[in-house]
């Protein structure tokens, strides 16, 4: 496990020189902030704690091609192509260990191809939180401000330099390619690291204790508090859509011309269409029924099948959600009903 050091002065060489053997993604935008391929023009967003968009696009795009259909031809055109080597600058320890949750999903019964070819070839330098905002809660479901799982490499801010550490071998390797940019650690920034980790802990205001939750749910199936925290709802699907680890997609037919695609795209079980049938039947017809299909998904069905809450506490289904729905109220509400 190797331990170094990088100068802020030389972020742009190491950036570069990272994008000299593979593709790199970077958080970048203003208002809305995502994982962008590094490109020229593109500038990293700065003194920004997370993206709002998480990074599961990286593996997981948002509309993926599976294969595409010829006019008059009865083969089709075989997806995915070759997958590039990528790595992923600056993802929070909460969203590194969202893709560690999502990987029980796609090698489920069978494994994905579409996701594990982009997922074995994509490394992951996590950056360690030193001020964790406001509705942050990962400490509440077995995270850290500067959690290791499912990262290749933790890197930690120390001011004027950036403390690396390799953590599996797709890591090691990475930091090798770049070891020019870095010096060996010494005894007070690994010092540093540790002190600042257990700061940002205390930092974190909000918690909830998840105790008897996912075996709780299911005797509250028709409580009266699933209308009550779904009154304001508006249906947008925001919540589901920044969340690190839902993962609900829709596959469809489009024409291009002649020619034609069969993709899949993200989904959200907060919209009507979701469940609707062909029938005109819809077994969830009220937000209702959404807002607690969207909690027991997280805190009981995918608890019962991989034996993981599907949920980091990042905060952003709290702080982008246009009428304030608070999933931690929610879970508190769900504690007092139990």
């Amino acid at each position: 496990m190797s331990e170094k050091i990088l100068n802020k002065d030389n972020w742009s060489e190491f950036v570069n020189n990272l994008a000299s053997s593979q593709k790199v993604w970077v958080m970048a935008g203003e208002e809305a902030v995502e994982f962008v391929p590094l490109s020229e023009g593109v500038k990293e967003a700065e003194g920004v704690l997370n993206a709002t968009v998480p990074p599961k696009n990286v593996v997981f795009p948002q509309t993926e091609t599976l294969f595409r259909f010829l006019y008059g031809q009865k083969e089709v055109e075989d997806l995915p192509e070759e997958v590039e080597e990528m790595v992923v600058v600056g993802i929070r320890p909460c969203d590194a260990r969202a893709m560690s949750i999502v990987d029980n999903l796609f090698s489920w019964d069978e494994d994905d191809t579409y996701y594990w070819d982009k997922r074995e070839k994509t490394t992951l330098i996590g950056l360690a939180c030193n001020e964790p905002e406001i509705n942050c809660f990962c400490t509440s479901l077995e995270g850290s401000p500067a959690s290791t799982e499912g990262l290749d490499v933790i890197m930690a801010d120390l001011g004027d330099k950036y403390y690396l550490q390799g953590i599996t071998d797709k890591g090691e390797k990475v930091l090798e390619g770049v070891s020019g940019q870095l010096s060996d650690a010494s005894d007070a920034d690994k010092k540093a690291f540790q002190e600042n980790a257990a700061s940002a802990e205390k930092k974190i205001k909000r918690s909830i204790d998840t105790t008897g939750i996912p075996e709780g749910l299911p005797q509250l199936w028709e409580h009266e508090l699933w209308q009550e925290v779904s009154n304001g709802c508006l249906g947008c699907g925001t919540c589901t859509y920044l969340c690190p680890t839902c993962h609900c997609f829709d596959i469809q037919d489009e024409l291009e011309g002649y020619n034609g695609r069969r993709c899949r795209i993200w989904d959200s079980c907060m919209f009507s269409e979701y469940t609707l049938h062909a029938s005109g039947h819809n077994p969830r017809p009220t937000r209702r029924e959404r807002t607690r299909n969207r909690i027991n998904h997280k805190y009981n069905y995918f608890v019962e099948k991989f034996d993981k809450i599907a949920c980091v506490g990042c905060g952003r289904c709290i702080n982008q959600c246009p009428v304030n729905i608070d999933i931690i109220n929610i879970l508190s509400k769900v504690k007092e009903a139990l």
